[in-house]
This record gives C-alpha cells, sequence and structure tokens, in this order.
C-alpha cells in the first residue's frame, strides 16, 4: 500500500517550518553549536540548540509542566496538521492514528526527578515530574493537545526509530475506519546523553561533524522534531501543488546488527531491496561515526552512481528525529527538484556527493538511509508522480 504524505512539520536548530529551513540548508548554512555543561560533571559539550523563539506562541495549558521533548513535537505536528489542511474536530478526531518515535525520552525531567530523591530522599519525589520519565508522555501529551482520540503508539528505538515507525504505520493503515496517520520523531538534548554518548566513543568534543571522513571523530548531538502525516492514495497531498504527491513506495523493515561490522551487509541488502528501481538520489545518516563507512560500503557496492546527502553536518545528530528529518528531506528534494550541498565532507571521497546545490529536475525517487548507533537499521524509498 502507498500513503501520500499530506503535510510536514519541522522543528530544528535552524528554526522550525519546513520551507524556512530547507531555504537555509540550500544556501549552506549550519547552525551554531551551544556548550553545556553540569554541575557533578567536570567537561562540557558542544551540542546544537533549537532556538527559544521557535516555541513562542505554543500557549496550551498542558505544556506548561510538559518537557521540551513535548514542546518540539507540538510545534511539528501542529505544523504537519496545518500544512495537509487538516483541523482535528470531533468529526475526525478518532480518523487520525498518531505514532511517536523516540529515542532517549524525556531525559532532562527523568534526570530532575531521580536527582531530588538522591539528594533529598524520596520524600521528595515530585508526583509532578514522575509522568514525563515514562517514554509515552509526549505522546500522551500530544495526542490531547492536538484533539486526536484515534489508536496512539510509542515506538522505542535508536536513529532508525523514524523510519520503523512509518513501517508500522502501513500496517495502522490497513484499518478503513482511519484516514491519517501522523508520525512524530523527536529528541531533546542534555548533558547527561553526551556524556554517555562521549563513553561510547561516538561523540566529539567540538564541530564540524566529518561525514564520510577516513578518521571516524564521532556526532554532535542534537536535538527538535520531525512530523508527517500520512495519508492513503488518491487523497490529495499537499505535495500535489509541486506536480504530484510525494509517496512512501516502499518501507523496508531494516535489521539489527549485533556486532559493528555487520551493519554494512544488512545495509547492502536493503539498498538491493529498495533499488529494483532506478534511483536518482540517497539521503544518509552519516555522522562522522562507524556508521558512514557501512553506508558508503554499501552504496558503492549497489548504487555507486546515485548522489548522497547527508544533513548531519548542518543540523547535527538528533537520534528520535533524525529519521524524520531525512524523509522530510528526501521529500523536499523531490519537490524542489534539488539537494543542499554536504558540508565538511573529504572532497576525495569516491561517492557522488552533492559538495554544492545541484539541481535534481528529473528525479522521481530517492532512499532515505537510517541506520542507528545502537544496532537498529532501516530504509525506504520515496518517489514523486
Amino acid at each position: 500500500m502507498s500513503l501520500a504524505i499530506a503535510g510536514m512539520g519541522w522543528v530544528t536548530p535552524l528554526g522550525n517550518g519546513v520551507d524556512p529551513v530547507w531555504d537555509r540548508l540550500l544556501h549552506g548554512d549550519e547552525a551554531p553549536t551551544t556548550a553545556i555543561s553540569e554541575k557533578f560533571g567536570d567537561r562540557s559539550y558542544r551540542v546544537f540548540r533549537v532556538p527559544e523563539s521557535v516555541l513562542t506562541g505554543l500557549t496550551h495549558p498542558r505544556l506548561r509542566r510538559a518537557s521540551v521533548i513535548s514542546r518540539f513535537a507540538a510545534a511539528a505536528g501542529l505544523e504537519a496538521l496545518k500544512a495537509a489542511g487538516v483541523k482535528v474536530d470531533s468529526q475526525n478526531a478518532g480518523r487520525i492514528a498518531l505514532i511517536f518515535a523516540i529515542s532517549n525520552g524525556g531525559v532532562i525531567y527523568t534526570k530532575r526527578f531521580y536527582r531530588d530523591v538522591v539528594e533529598m530522599g524520596a520524600q521528595s519525589a515530585s508526583p509532578l515530574l514522575f509522568p514525563e520519565t515514562v517514554f509515552n508522555a509526549p505522546a500522551s501529551h500530544l495526542a490531547a493537545i492536538l484533539g486526536v482520540t484515534g489508536i496512539t503508539y510509542t515506538v522505542v528505538g535508536d536513529g532508525a526509530v523514524g523510519l520503523l515507525a512509518i513501517k508500522m504505520a502501513e500496517d495502522v493503515m490497513t484499518d478503513e475506519s482511519l484516514d491519517y496517520c501522523l508520525i512524530v520523531g523527536t529528541e531533546e538534548v542534555d548533558w547527561l546523553l553526551c556524556d554517555a554518548y562521549r563513553r561510547w566513543r561516538l561523540l566529539r568534543s567540538v564541530p564540524p561533524i566529518e561525514p564520510f571522513g577516513k578518521q571516524k571523530r564521532g556526532m554532535i548531538l542534537s536535538e527538535g522534531a520531525g512530523a508527517i502525516l500520512l495519508a492513503r492514495l488518491p487523497r490529495r497531498s499537499v505535495a500535489e501543488a509541486g506536480g504530484g504527491p510525494i509517496t512512501i513506495e516502499h518501507a523496508h523493515p531494516g535489521g539489527c546488527y549485533g556486532k559493528r561490522g555487520g551493519a554494512e551487509e544488512i545495509l547492502t541488502q536493503m539498498l538491493r531491496d529498495l533499488s529494483q528501481t532506478e534511483i536518482d538520489f540517497v539521503v544518509s545518516s552519516a555522522n562522522g561515526t562507524f556508521i558512514d563507512q557501512a553506508e558508503q560500503g554499501a552504496l558503492e557496492e549497489v548504487i555507486p552512481d546515485a548522489l548522497v546527502y547527508t544533513a548531519k553536518p548542518a543540523l547535527g545528530e538528533s537520534v528520535g528525529a533524525s529519521g524524520l528529518w531525512q524523509v522530510i528531506l528526501g521529500a523536499q528534494a523531490l519537490r524542489h527538484g534539488e539537494l543542499p550541498p554536504v558540508l565538511h565532507a573529504d572532497l576525495n571521497i569516491s561517492l557522488r556527493l552533492s559538495l554544492s546545490r545541484m539541481s535534481l529536475a528529473e528525479a522521481r525517487q530517492g532512499i532515505v538511509l537510517s541506520s542507528g548507533v545502537n544496532q537498529q537499521v532501516a530504509g525506504l524509498r520515496l518517489a514523486i508522480h
């Protein structure tokens, strides 16, 4: 079953709004990084933060005590519904499903809750903070804010979780009582996360992120949210204004690798399955880690002539939000017929990278690769009709 992208929403360190962020990427902009520290830690980390101005105007009472991860999700979800011209009311609230993709969860409030317990005892446990420590808290907030009463799921995973949520949406949309499925992926950044990824030898201390480099210096963490609203064909999609609907042609289930060396084998097979037709470009998840080598090897083996783009040097590694960000990038590339420049890449790399702003006027199909650092791999093929 092909599903059309009816609307999209984007909250990033470069700002919010699908078209404004896309325009900044086309011009080669890179989000600034901010240093964060912690009183019990002996080092600081650089991260890509979402500007505070992005959340201005979000005034729903449910958000007063909600974590920032829920605020990002609300902003992206509302934008996706608005872009599709969908206004949730009593007539359609039960006909919209919600799938929430999450990785690290509400780390900031979770840390606050347990720190109070450790420092002041169990009697200090906050009943206001505790609900925010569970992974499905943001989905609950978002459903209430949007007024959606259809089925709601939370999918937990690594950087591939967004695409796995889209695969789940295909199954959910077989229910004829549903008209739409809203998929939201989000992430908030915190010192504790940075420290964990550094201990796993996946984080670099300062920017830039250097994709596909010979030395895997690591990634810089990021935050934000991405949302896509899916509808069955031939429902009118917002993309039709650009010449035709953009569809999820094939959502691949991907796989899990036990050791890092196994990631390339899964990616190679997945690319073979997704490239049964001509592929014009690939949105990669290269982020400066071992993921880059695995994706490069698979791409050179299966579709060496396809153009490759990654936005992580410009936006950072947003983990739970990254898969949805990549789908938005792929949809925008098909809709506008061009790719932004890849920043900080090795000029001698054998892959066909879009090292400058490149035209894709005749592009009809693209692949999104989403490789997580915690053993999950997924992918999908987008098409414009």
